[in-house]
């Protein structure tokens, strides 16, 4: 398998200019056309109010959203066409409850999504939206942080790795950076062996079936001690020279989250390189 048809998500946060960045890179690397794409956010307005809207308001608000749209547009046409990438541009229209629902359809007919990380000081509509599409739309998501990706994405690879069905698909639709890589590394959170799934040697497995891919693995085990799971993976991000985090997306109840924390939500919000996630 390999990348040949890449969508990246388009807004007007500080951090669109390094995903563009990003998105043209990996498409230049694996010879992928890109697809610019840009959701419009309409303003819900109640029906017994938006009658009340004089029309000349009305249509103010949509040729302000339409002029930061073609705006957008045009800096990712013009970026795309200095570095020599094949690409296009595509544009919707969604409410900012149909928001997720809009970039997940359109992400159904691309091999990789690039998406912006959630910027704390940036609009609610943008905040869930990471997590929300992950969980949604069926296909591999790169994440990029809103502070920029490094000059090369994938070229020192860490693939979080649990045994679980979702980790499974995250190293499976990793594989066009895993073989491209300089440098992989498994690395395995917890208990040194369970009774069942990871075995008696934790990343045995996963590197035996990578490596039948050609891919070179280092496997290594890190003990939480009292962080959890997602700090400690973090941490070891960190602390090595990694430009790509690979893992899997997991759902779980906002109830439970509130208690327990997400390994998913706090990656995704915290996470200092970019990371390819898949549910």
């Amino acid at each position: 398998m390999a990348y040949k048809d890449l969508l990246v998500h388009l807004d007007d946060g500080r951090g669109c200019a390094g995903r563009i960045e990003a998105a043209i890179g990996l498409a230049a690397a694996h010879g992928a056309h890109l697809t610019g794409f840009y959701p419009l956010v309409e303003i819900p307005l109640i029906s017994y109010i938006r009658p009340q809207i004089p029309p000349e308001v009305r249509a103010s608000m949509y040729a302000e959203a339409q002029a930061l749209a073609d705006a957008a547009l045009a800096r990712f046409r013009a970026a795309a066409e200095q570095a020599g990438v094949s690409h296009e541009t595509r544009t919707d229209h969604a409410l900012e409850t149909t928001l997720a629902s809009v970039v997940s359809l359109r992400a159904r007919y691309a091999d990789l999504l690039v998406l912006g990380q959630a910027e704390p000081e940036g609009p609610p509509t943008g905040r869930r939206l990471p997590e929300d599409v992950v969980l949604a739309c069926g296909r591999p998501v790169l994440l990029v942080p809103y502070a920029g990706a490094p000059d090369t994405i994938g070229r020192r690879v860490v693939v979080g790795w649990d045994a679980s069905r979702e980790a499974a698909r995250a190293a499976s639709d990793a594989m066009p950076f895993l073989k491209r890589a300089e440098a992989v590394r498994v690395v395995v959170v917890g208990p040194e062996s369970k009774k069942f799934g990871r075995g008696d040697q934790p990343g045995a497995d996963i590197r035996t079936h990578l490596g039948r891919h050609g891919i070179e693995v280092e496997v290594a085990r890190i003990d939480a001690g009292e962080l959890s799971i997602a700090d400690a993976l973090l941490a070891h991000v960190a602390e090595r020279e990694v430009d790509l985090l690979v893992m899997g997306a997991y759902a779980h109840s906002r109830v439970r989250q509130l208690v327990l924390g997400g390994v998913t939500s706090k990656v995704l919000e915290t996470v200092p390189v970019p990371v390819l996630m898949a549910h």
